[in-house]
């Protein structure tokens, strides 16, 4: 890969990583909830579970969606229906006092496994893999995947210090409230471009 290829990818993957999207957009609603250092699962699971994602795209599974365009489909609903559900719980999330041990952040596992269902996740790896290893060489898509775990993890990270910085706003149950029930509708309101489709 040269240079000026490069070059290029690291900016998409930081403007893709940075911008808003289902994972920055649940881990500042978790910096809120749950402060930054609670958070670092959820952060490193984006991260390291994108880049594992990178790879199996990369070696050959972007080639079921060729031979059966029905998994198309199928992915869209699966994360229509899962992105609903993570909206009701942010929206739904109790105030830190009144939590106990019911409420806590997504895990690492969880996080790695929610790419899979992104549909911010699934564009940003097909056009990583399509446009930066075009020669679909494992050295290639290694490094698109290793670019990506080293830009993706401080951008998530930005935005969940953003979100722990809110806390000191979000001192009363109603403004937590209020604060949660925007993060739930900007979750909803990122389906959008998945949900169009389907119609």
């Amino acid at each position: 890969m040269s240079y000026d290829l490069i070059i290029a990818l690291c900016m998409f993957a930081f403007v893709s990583s940075i911008t808003p999207g289902p994972n920055n957009l649940m881990v500042m609603a978790s910096g809120a909830n749950f402060g930054f250092r609670r958070s670092i699962p959820h952060m490193m699971g984006i991260g390291l579970g994108f880049g594992f994602m990178i790879v199996l795209v990369g070696l050959g599974l972007a080639q079921v969606f060729e031979a059966y365009p029905i998994a198309h489909t199928v992915l869209k609903v699966v994360s229509v229906i899962y992105l609903t559900w993570l909206a009701w719980k942010i929206a739904n999330a109790a105030a830190p006092e009144n939590r106990g041990t019911s409420g806590t952040p997504m895990t690492f596992l969880q996080a790695a496994a929610f790419q899979w269902v992104n549909p911010k996740a699934w564009t940003m790896a097909l056009t990583a893999i399509t446009v930066y290893a075009a020669d679909q060489s494992v050295a290639s898509i290694l490094l698109v995947a290793g670019i990506f775990v080293v830009i993706n993890i401080p951008s998530v990270s930005s935005w969940t210090v953003l979100g722990q910085q809110m806390r000191r706003f979000l001192t009363s149950p109603g403004r937590l409230r209020a604060f949660n029930f925007s993060m739930a509708a900007l979750l909803m309101l990122s389906l959008y471009p998945v949900i169009g489709p389907l119609g």
